[in-house]
């Protein structure tokens, strides 16, 4: 029979009338024959792409010519109905863990089809090339069902050969650990969903019915021997009919995986599934050999099963030690053992470090049905946490899938942003060119600029151009993200050009000299200018700076760099440390010779941060290293400069100088306030006293002479004599020419007409209330009825010192205070002037008789 099927197979594929009159090539444009799968692989699997939107897809068609060459009409209505029903509930199902179907079934004249997603192949095409496959050196030889024999003893027992050719449906994979986890994690959840919540049986899981996709997930199909629940107890039995060989085999579940009491006695539960489920497991580990092979003969069947407790044990060794005691309880011949598909997820096997990867994995296979604030917390969350732990043939084949779909519908693309820079990070070259670039050049980023609502996708891109300009070729890189740098660093969104400065700052140093000194540089200075109070900018800036500082020439520091620099405001501690260390390599390089930038601009930027409070030490430290630094260089540059070439001044200059020295520039005339000199009139007694001023002589030639010189002397003194007229002359005449600006009364020593302002009340003499309303002091050589008034202030200082006075007035704290002091007090109480001229004549007596002793 299977190989009547086979030939009738291998006729039609070669047909090319089998899809011509379905409808469903309306839609599909199929491409080729890759797989099959369902029930004796009555399924051909194409692979196609639909026509509307390019989607790649897979097309499933049935060849209803099979049917009609091997049944009667009545049982061909029989299955075909059969079929029909399995898609449409698959379809109505619509679960994640099962096929999932883009298209109904269509029907033509000889075929049904239907679309599903892309598909790789079936399960059992896979182990079918490992089952031909050759062992390993070292690996463990597949164990093979028990050989017996259904003659008679002496008969020799029927050997079990290995095909040496490969079947032609057969499909190259190889299983990591990671995907056999998650395939069977999601085989398990599958069954868990008809069982618990659809209430029905599978009765046919083995590898023909499990579908691996082209993303590298396990998906459930064939339900042509579904079976309902009909109570409510899930593990209540159900009966079925047994395999028989008076059946068309694929009209029948698969032998080789039935449960041994739906052949035995006819009836099943869910615990059947779990057998079945249990020979897979078996199978996957035992290099693609099945522990069951009855040939399609229920004897077979019934002899293998009593051995088959004997193979498991055999089959143990190779499987994962946290899966081995469930393989062992699932694949009892007592279906109570079995553990159901809520308990078997909770084993070791699953539970393990690879579990958050297997997790996200599972949540990447329902993400369509998830709202986008879900979506956004697991693509920023979940699953960056779970990449590294998700092998590189999953990233690419299960996970990129979901994320290049998610940047086509534009969503979250701001989120799907951020694992598709961590895969460009951890991908090589080629994978760069053959995933993310063509999906990255589908993104409209300059149109998500022009909107402050759609700039997160654009930040998330300039945040990690570096990653993107590692892997991108140089002329992709120049062709596609340069222009978009460009643009961002022009855009007037402060967001952008945040982003745009970090991109700055990350590529500096793959960028090249001629973009980098003819248009970055000015862009960067000219967003600053528009930017200088904008401490987070001016730290992005600094950051360029110090990258790129070595590769700039004197021209591009002087003309970008130092203006942009001199333009901050270096109040934070943070942005002054970092312009100390940028000053300090500009230092370094002497090739920019900055001596008088130094002087004039760059020191008296510095200076005032010296005071700055909120300095660290170890900044305060660096900003005077680097002033001391300045100063140093100005020092040796300048100090052999002026030894070698001194100063050498014009005529024009010493004139100058001599002009402005302060030798020739009249000193102003000195005032002080309140002060008011009156001339007044002089009395006899002071014509008296200056004509007494004169010195007697100390030698004579005798004694007669000396008396007689004495008397003259003290006549001249009181009475005057025009004798000593010329010599009081002279002396005013040498007087006047050393000090020519003192007055007449500094010279002739006379006490002046003194008003005392009203500065202090305790002022001796003081008479508030006067009708000038100064106070007066009366001169001793004034009459008692007669008082002048002084403009002195002779109230002590209040500064705690003496008032500052010109030269040009001495008497007024020399003589006319101690005048002032030396006052009689009776001199304002006296009638007459006669007590003061004979104390006078008095004074003078003793006076001269002291000089003559």
């Amino acid at each position: 029979m299977s190989a009547i099927i086979s030939k009738l197979t291998n006729a039609t594929s070669k047909s090319p009338s089998l899809l011509e009159n379905n409808p469903i090539m309306q839609y599909f444009e199929v491409i080729k024959e890759s797989s099959c799968a369902g029930p004796d692989l009555i399924w051909r699997i194409y692979d196609a792409f639909r026509k509307s939107d390019g989607k790649e897809c897979s097309v499933f068609v049935f060849d209803k010519r099979i049917a009609d060459k091997l049944y009667k009409p009545k049982r061909n209505q029989s299955m075909l109905e059969r079929i029909k029903t399995s898609i449409n509930i698959l379809d109505q199902l619509r679960h994640p863990r099962m096929l999932q179907i883009i298209h109904s079934l269509e029907e033509g004249q000889h075929s049904l089809a239907f679309a599903s997603e892309a598909v790789f192949a079936s399960l059992h095409n896979i182990l079918a090339w490992h089952e031909s496959s050759p062992i390993p050196p070292g690996g463990y030889l597949p164990v093979s069902p028990h050989p017996i024999s259904l003659g008679p003893p002496t008969v020799q027992p029927l050997q079990q050969h290995t095909t040496t050719h490969r079947p032609p449906y057969a499909q190259e994979y190889h299983f990591l650990d990671m995907e056999i986890r998650f395939g069977l994690i999601q085989i398990i959840e599958a069954l868990n969903y008809m069982h618990y919540t659809s209430n029905q049986i599978h009765r046919n899981v083995c590898p023909q019915i499990i579908i691996v996709t082209k993303r590298g997930t396990w998906k459930l199909f064939g339900l042509e021997f579904a079976e309902n629940i009909i109570g409510r107890d899930p593990l209540e039995c159900v009966s079925v009919p047994p395999w028989s060989i008076k059946v068309a085999k694929i009209t029948q579940p698969n032998l080789d995986f039935l449960a041994p009491e739906s052949q035995m006695i006819g009836q099943c539960n869910i615990l059947s599934d779990m057998f079945s489920f249990g020979l897979v497991v078996c199978t996957l580990f035992n290099h693609g050999k099945q522990l069951i092979q009855a040939n399609n003969n229920p004897m077979l069947y019934s002899r293998q099963i009593e051995f088959l407790e004997q193979q498991v044990n055999a089959v143990l060794p190779r499987i994962p030690a946290g899966l081995q005691e469930a393989v062992q309880r699932m694949l009892s011949r007592d279906p109570h053992p079995r553990p159901t598909t809520q308990l078997l997820p909770l084993i070791n096997f699953f539970k393990c470090q690879t579990e958050p990867a297997i997790q996200a994995m599972q949540f990447l296979d329902v993400i369509t049905l998830k709202d986008p604030v879900s979506k956004s917390n697991f693509y920023r969350g979940a699953l960056l946490e779970a990449l590294p732990f998700i092998p590189k043939k999953l990233r690419w084949q299960h996970v990129w899938p979901i994320l290049h779909l998610e940047v086509k519908a534009g969503e979250v693309l701001d989120d799907v942003l951020m694992p598709i820079v961590w895969l460009t990070n951890e991908s090589t070259t080629e994978e760069f060119e053959t995933h993310v670039l063509p999906t990255l050049k589908m993104i409209d980023f300059r149109h998500l600029m022009s909107s402050p609502k759609t700039v997160d996708a654009p930040f998330v891109l300039f945040e990690n151009l570096h990653v993107i300009m590692q892997k991108c070729p140089r002329d992709e890189f120049n062709k596609h993200m340069l222009p978009l740098l460009y643009f961002a660093l022009d855009n007037q969104i402060n967001t952008i050009q945040t982003a745009s400065l970090i991109a700055v700052q990350n590529v500096a140093e793959q960028l090249s000299d001629a973009v980098l000194h003819n248009i970055v540089l000015g862009k960067v200075r000219i967003l600053l200018e528009k930017h200088s109070n904008d401490v987070k900018k001016i730290s992005l800036v600094l950051g360029f700076y110090e990258k790129v500082m070595i590769r700039l020439e004197k021209k591009q520091i002087l003309e970008e760099v130092l203006p942009s620099l001199l333009l901050m405001r270096l109040t934070d501690p943070d942005i002054t440390a970092r312009v100390v260390r940028l000053y300090r390599c500009i230092l370094v390089d002497e090739k920019c010779g900055l001596i008088n930038v130094m002087a004039t601009r760059m020191i008296p930027s510095l200076a005032p941060q010296t005071v700055n409070p909120a300095l660290t030490v170890d900044q305060f430290g660096s900003l005077m290293e680097i002033l001391y630094h300045m100063l140093d260089n100005i020092d040796q540059y300048q100090r052999p400069k002026l030894k070698q070439d001194p100063p050498k001044h014009s005529p024009e200059r010493r004139g100058l100088r001599h002009q402005m020295s302060t030798d020739n520039i009249p000193a102003p005339p000195f005032n002080i306030p309140n002060l008011r000199v009156e001339k007044r009139k002089t009395s006899s007694a002071e014509d008296m006293a200056r004509k007494n001023s004169v010195t007697v002589p100390q030698t004579s030639t005798s004694n007669t002479g000396s008396v007689a010189s004495g008397f003259r002397n003290l006549g001249q003194w009181f009475f005057g004599s025009n004798t000593s007229a010329t010599n009081e002359g002279n002396q005013f005449l040498q007087v006047n020419q050393v000090y020519p600006n003192r007055r007449l009364s500094d010279n002739t020593m006379l006490a002046p007409k003194i008003k005392i302002a009203p500065s202090c009340a305790s002022s001796p003499g003081g008479t508030p209330g006067g009708a000038s309303g100064l106070p007066t002091r009366r001169h001793s050589s004034i009459g008692p009825q007669e008082r002048r008034s002084s403009a002195v202030n002779l109230s002590p200082p209040t500064g705690g010192s003496m008032p500052n006075t010109s030269s040009s007035v001495p008497f007024l704290l020399t003589s006319s205070m101690q005048s002032i002091r030396s006052r009689r007090t009776s001199a304002g109480f006296s009638g007459s002037h006669g007590s003061g001229i004979l104390q006078q004549l008095s004074s003078g007596m003793h006076q001269l008789l002291s000089g003559r002793t």
